[in-house]
């Protein structure tokens, strides 16, 4: 951490051409950083309340701010024409804190009492603005998003696809589905991208810090920008109840890489948007009651997506674009503990031959991944921190996988069946409680019934 200023100095709006650019400065010392973000989308045509959209664009630019903000963690926020009520600095301190949680711990930061963003006003109410009746599904390219789009399709439900930036799965994928996303790009200031390239004596050898930030609250909040400018209801993300489960224990609270996916997020930006924003759009997910191994059941009832979809996350890195050698039609590094955790998943329900050719090669026989094996099994301290289910799903999707038979002779099954296998008991209970929907409540109301049928 370091003394100094960060301040939200603002932003100019151009919604009819299509555009907003946001702007940020960071005073370290006799240091001063300026950075600007923009952010494109198709031009807003509607007329939409002038109070409504500066309301979106503020906080908007709150949540932006957090790429910029993380490279020194200055402890002084200033917000220029600060909109802010207590209860909406409270949420904002919660976001920062447990979204960058990951950030903090990988950085040996104590974050106790350091984010306290500032406020001046007493009250903000919501500005009423009637939607049309239909669902606007955030489209990520992997297994989530497809379940969430086939469950909109079959229950006949009006709805288009959004994508921040786009990539060829992103593409391939919409065009299974049949629809053409919104597309919302983000051009980050590449002063960012340079800062994190200067030697220093931060951890790694840095001059600032870096790490994870909460991407889903970034999108969760471009979500309702979108459904504000082209007249959606319903905000809806593919977000699973394993989503809630933590990586590890740091200065007493549990640090989570997939806060902003969880149910915590979800509640608190629903009510968020209902009580500071407005009344007329929700956002929730439509999986929220489902585990892993439930999402894959059902995934795996739609072959025509095997080949164009990916839940690999080094597709989407900013910085790091994968290598034509890494990678099977660029879509799975193998790798990673994403690619692992999902091999595992769709070993337990499809057979060998489709699982090896999704991937390019079998996983099982890669030696190399024994520590993220173990690592996602929980026979280490801390879980992955990639968007990975629990160690009890991963457990029972190789029990199911050794039902199967196919892969127990691979390097890694033998591990299971030597190591892990014999140590399972109550498998009966484990896979009741895990193929049981639970948190109906979380669901659009007209859903909960069908998504409990799965």
């Amino acid at each position: 951490m370091a003394n100094g200023q960060f301040i939200f100095a603002g932003y100019d709006t151009r919604v009819n051409k299509g555009e907003v650019v946001f702007y940020f400065t960071l005073k370290i010392n006799s240091k001063v950083l300026d950075f600007q973000e923009k952010i494109s989308f198709p031009p807003v045509t509607s007329e939409i309340p002038p109070i409504l959209v500066k309301s979106i664009l503020n906080n908007l630019m709150l949540i932006l701010g957090i790429s910029y903000w993380k490279t020194y963690c200055p402890k002084e926020i200033t917000i220029e024409g600060n909109f802010l009520t207590k209860e909406q600095a409270d949420f904002w301190n919660t976001v920062y804190t447990k979204g960058l949680g990951e950030f903090f711990y990988k950085n040996n930061i104590d974050f106790r009492g350091l984010i306290q963003f500032p406020y001046v006003k007493k009250e903000t109410k919501p500005t009423s603005f009637p939607r049309k009746d239909r669902y606007l599904l955030g489209l990520g390219g992997g297994k989530d998003s497809i379940v969430a789009a086939e469950l909109l399709k079959t229950q006949k439900k009006n709805f288009d696809l959004l994508t921040v930036g786009t990539s060829t799965i992103q593409e391939e994928v919409a065009g299974v589905i049949g629809k053409k996303p919104i597309l919302i790009k983000r051009e980050l200031d590449s002063k960012l991208f340079d800062l994190n390239k200067q030697k220093g004596s931060l951890p790694g050898g840095k001059q600032v810090y870096n790490g994870h930030i909460p991407i889903s609250a970034i999108y969760a909040f471009l979500g309702l920008m979108a459904g504000v400018f082209y007249d959606y209801r319903s905000i809806i993300v593919g977000n699973e109840k394993s989503a809630n489960y933590g990586n590890v224990r740091y200065l007493g609270e549990i640090i989570n890489h997939q806060w902003s996916k969880s149910e915590e997020f979800e509640k608190l930006f629903a009510q968020y948007i209902r009580e500071f924003i407005t009344k007329d759009i929700s956002y929730s997910s439509i999986l929220r009651n489902l585990s892993e191994l439930e999402i894959i059941k059902e995934f795996v009832k739609y072959p025509k997506y095997f080949k164009v979809f990916s839940s690999c996350n080094r597709n989407f890195k900013i910085s790091a674009p994968l290598r034509s050698d890494e990678v099977r039609r660029g879509k799975w590094c193998g790798k990673c503990a994403k690619c692992l955790f999902v091999f595992t998943l769709l070993s337990a329900f499809l057979n060998k031959e489709k699982v090896v050719n999704i991937f390019g090669k079998n996983l099982f026989e890669d030696e190399a991944l024994l520590l993220t094996f173990k690592e996602l099994l929980g026979l280490k301290d801390v879980k992955p921190f990639e968007c990975v289910g629990t160690p009890q799903e991963f457990k029972l999707a190789l029990y199911l996988a050794y039902k199967r038979k196919e892969f127990n002779s691979d390097f890694l099954m033998k591990v299971f069946i030597k190591d892990v296998f014999p140590t399972l008991s109550n498998i009966e209970s484990l896979e009741k409680y895990l193929f049981s929907s639970s948190n109906q409540h979380l669901a659009p109301e007209e859903f909960r019934g069908i998504i409990k049928n799965l």
